[in-house]
């Protein structure tokens, strides 16, 4: 059911993508020539106020939603022009969805189990093979003790949990959660980042999440801000280990400032304010480094 995808060459990669939606006779642009790169397993967030344009990137990598330019290439296929045929089996066997509102994710009058089994069937997978891996699905979100329950009779992080393992039913190398802890408690929070990192150990999925939860930094490899559509920052785990006692580490990130192919980044908002920038900086290289201070009449 998996796609083969070599582990040495990225599973997601996005240039200078551009999504414009358009509303009689008015356009937004909602993505404004991103440049996104994402390794195969690798557990990553994606932030950003409300209107930066990070549950737009998760509908076209989803396939809910066509670019309108750029490239946008998900485990070789060409999301700018895939055909419609191939578009359904790529929504089918590449990438699982996980929706905030439960409601979203799982039939009411279906058990856990049988929610699982919904899109194995759709698939064309065996009753044996399909039951077998549903089960396996359940045990690994630590739901094997509830798979014959209806949703109504799970909490919510119970229904969440249930959700990722409908998201992997089919195997998918990618899975896209939107909010997956926006409606559950610290604890279960928690839980689910164990559950979405033990997903990239065992299978190799490649976990993106969006989110406004900035918080989540601690909990992922690398997180990546949008702002205005258009990459911003990234910020990089790094662990740190003592050498004399190898189970004495630390993680910590780093943040890096987001380069694009045509030599563009965007400054931190607070480094503008705080220097009072505007519309231009002035640029030097200062003993190798590069050092951008206000022009003269950004401070008028």
């Amino acid at each position: 059911m998996s796609v083969d995808i070599s582990p040495s060459e990225p599973l997601v990669v996005c240039e200078n993508l551009v999504k414009i939606y358009k509303i009689q006779d008015l356009e937004a642009m909602a993505l404004q020539g991103l440049d996104l790169t994402v390794q195969r397993g690798e557990l990553m967030a994606i932030v950003g106020n409300s209107g930066s344009g990070k549950t737009t990137l998760l509908n076209v990598l989803g396939g809910l939603d066509r670019p309108s330019a750029g490239s946008a290439m998900v485990a070789g296929y060409n999301l700018l022009k895939i055909p419609e045929r191939t578009l359904v089996r790529y929504k089918r066997e590449v990438v699982g969805f996980i929706w905030q509102q439960t409601s979203r994710n799982l039939i009411p009058y279906l058990t856990a189990i049988q929610n699982v089994e919904v899109p194995m069937i759709v698939h064309g997978t065996s009753p044996r093979k399909r039951r077998e891996w549903a089960k396996e699905l359940l045990a690994e979100v630590g739901l094997a003790d509830r798979m014959h329950h209806l949703p109504v009779q799970m909490s919510g992080g119970q229904q969440q949990r249930v959700a990722i393992a409908v998201g992997l039913a089919n195997n998918p190398p990618l899975l896209l959660a939107d909010e997956p802890t926006g409606s559950v408690d610290t604890a279960t929070a928690n839980l689910i980042f164990d559950i979405f990192r033990r997903l990239t150990q065992n299978y190799g999925t490649t976990v993106m999440i969006v989110t406004h939860d900035r918080t989540v930094t601690a909990r992922v490899d690398r997180v990546v801000q949008i702002r205005d559509g258009k990459t911003s920052t990234e910020s990089l785990r790094r662990t740190a280990i003592n050498l004399d006692d190898p189970l004495d580490f630390n993680s910590t990130h780093e943040e890096y400032v987001v380069l694009d192919n045509a030599g563009r980044l965007q400054l931190p908002r607070e480094a503008m304010e705080q220097l009072n920038i505007k519309r231009k900086v002035k640029l030097d290289v200062v003993e190798g480094k590069i050092e951008i201070r206000p022009a003269e009449e950004s401070s008028k």
